[in-house]
């Protein structure tokens, strides 16, 4: 079973992107065989300064294998360095409906909120299908706002496989309910694109000011909180403190005579420790570069090897060999 994901160099990583797509990632190498990209290309879609796109990829690639990612179970590589899915984009986006990424949630979503509308933007959907089917990948792990892309992915490749023959594997979305969506500060979906977020390895005292800095209501420390479960802070605690403190805090929250600001402190402190051995580890990584960088270019061989496979098979089924 071959499992694939990916995430964007777009902007530092925070709490969403962890337990959204690298932890799943992480948990996953003991099941299969773990295919993990940095989507640099698609980051052009929002992204248009190099240097920072750059520092980005080295960014993303230090978190992943801070946070657990397995070189030696695992292949990670730079999208980029592997052609080749720019030349599936174009087989499978010949047979790709207009209607079909008009209804994509995600370009509708991303307008919406001014991000200014572009064809990669638009055509998102069908590079994300040429990741995916380029490896032959059977599991996607994906946010459940990606779902849908990964159902346009199947889409496109029974629509190529109807029309050229059997070539490619039909893939499955694999989402984690419990995580799928974690909250932002501002309490929509936490995501770069609403600056709304928690950083995994940020600074000390900037997340401080950050988790103190969460919004609540008014009510005062002794009043009963019968939503405590509905609190952002509680919410993001459960996924950073032991399962017992969280509900201790929140059955606190509840009861009255806990204020806000104390929980937000108890947020902070389970937050820090909770990454702190990620944290050293990253620090690690970062002294010794030219590892991560082989580390990379290993992956990209690797990576390439089955893609070199599955373009020459999708090529010779379309009549191109």
């Amino acid at each position: 079973m071959r499992i694939l994901t990916g995430i964007q160099p777009s902007g530092q990583l925070h709490i969403g992107n962890y337990f959204g797509a690298i932890k799943p990632a992480v948990d996953l190498q003991t099941r299969g065989d773990g295919f993990y990209f940095i989507a640099d290309y698609h980051s052009m879609t929002t992204l248009t300064d190099a240097a920072r796109r750059r520092q980005n990829t080295l960014d993303v690639a230090l978190d992943w294998l801070a946070c657990g990612l397995d070189p030696a179970k695992s292949v990670i590589w730079r999208q980029s360095d592997v052609p080749e899915v720019c030349e599936l984009m174009w087989l499978v986006g010949t047979l790709t409906p207009m209607g079909l990424l008009e209804r994509a949630h995600s370009y509708k979503d991303k307008t919406a909120k001014g991000i200014s509308p572009n064809f990669g933007l638009f055509a998102y959907p069908v590079l994300m299908a040429a990741d995916i089917l380029l490896y032959d990948a059977n599991i996607v792990p994906v946010g459940r706002d990606q779902k849908q892309h990964v159902e346009m992915t199947r889409d496109i490749a029974i629509k190529f496989n109807h029309t050229y023959g059997d070539t490619f594997v039909i893939p499955e979305p694999e989402i984690r309910d419990e995580s799928a969506v974690v909250p932002g500060l501002d309490g929509q979906k936490m995501s770069k694109s609403y600056d709304n977020t928690l950083p995994i390895f940020g600074e000390e005292k900037a997340l401080r000011k950050k988790i103190m800095g969460i919004l609540m209501d008014s009510r005062t420390p002794a009043e009963p909180k019968p939503d405590a479960d509905k609190n952002l802070a509680v919410q993001l605690l459960k996924l950073v403190a032991p399962a017992d403190l969280a509900a201790d805090y929140e059955n606190r929250l509840r009861a009255g005579g806990f204020g806000y600001g104390d929980l937000k402190k108890a947020l902070f402190e389970h937050y820090w420790t909770f990454f702190a051995p990620y944290r050293a580890r990253r620090a690690e990584l970062g002294a010794n570069l030219d590892h991560v960088n082989a580390i990379l270019k290993e992956g990209a061989d690797r990576a390439r090897a089955t893609a070199s496979q599955v373009i020459a098979r999708a090529k010779k089924a379309s009549g191109l060999r």
